[in-house]
């Protein structure tokens, strides 16, 4: 069975839709890029695989018994909330532990090794909101390790930082498909994807093209999706069987 399977997918918002009539299967232990313009639907589509968004029509089939984490992009993240780097990796292990319940040594031992994994030793106390940009990039990728989730999606996950964290954090998600995890990112950076992601899918509100990176990536597929998203009517009549 796929991890993800897409049937007819529409997803939107107030019956609008952003992605819509999306078929296909996402295989297990794949490591998958969803690339296309601004306005293509890339951060609706992993919000509806990660269950935040409901379909309009169609629907969004994960494998049974498959854990999920998701990580969205640093832009919906409230960095004011006044917590140290140490809880904020800690909420990895939520699953485990429950909201209330406390980390033992064990575990303890557990956040030191992720902070460690992503070269944040010695910033356990610092408060998140005087962390950098790829500082607080890798406390969140230290918080996914303890998720030791099957299935992972990531929005964006390397917009905004230095050249030496994207490596470092790339690696790291080279490690989980090396472990036959399933990745989904959404990424803007073509480059990236044409050396490290062996699919990609191509999104306009609907896949342009989906399969290996430089059979997607080609210029004719990229300018299709340009002007697909550009032509798109923001004001067209709600989508779904309501609409009927």
């Amino acid at each position: 069975m796929p991890a993800i399977r897409f049937d007819d997918l529409t997803l939107g918002y107030d019956r609008h839709p952003a992605v819509h009539h999306l078929s296909g299967e996402i295989a297990s232990g794949s490591m998958t890029a969803i690339v296309g313009p601004n306005g293509a639907g890339k951060s609706t589509l992993l919000k509806g695989i990660a269950g935040a968004l409901a379909p309009l029509d169609g629907k969004i089939t994960l494998a049974r018994g498959k854990r999920l984490a998701y990580l969205p992009q640093s832009a919906d993240l409230d960095l004011s909330f006044p917590i140290h780097v140490y809880d904020l990796v800690a909420m990895g292990l939520w699953n485990a532990a429950g909201i209330f319940g406390r980390i033992g040594l064990g575990r303890g031992g557990r956040i030191e090794q992720a902070i460690a994994a992503v070269g944040l030793t010695g910033f356990e106390r610092r408060p998140i909101g005087t962390l950098s940009g790829g500082q607080m990039q890798r406390a969140l990728f230290a918080r996914l390790l303890l998720q030791d989730a099957d299935i992972i999606l990531l929005d964006e996950p390397f917009t905004a930082i230095d050249a030496r964290t994207t490596a470092d954090l790339l690696a790291l998600v080279q490690r989980w498909h090396g472990e036959a995890r399933t990745i989904v990112a959404v990424l803007h950076d073509i480059e990236t994807v044409r050396r490290a992601f062996p699919q990609t899918l191509l999104l306009a509100r609907e896949a342009v093209a989906w399969g290996g990176a430089d059979a997607v990536l080609t210029p004719a597929n990229l300018l299709k999706a340009r002007r697909m998203v550009e032509a798109f009517d923001s004001h067209a009549a709600p989508c779904g069987r309501d609409a009927a």
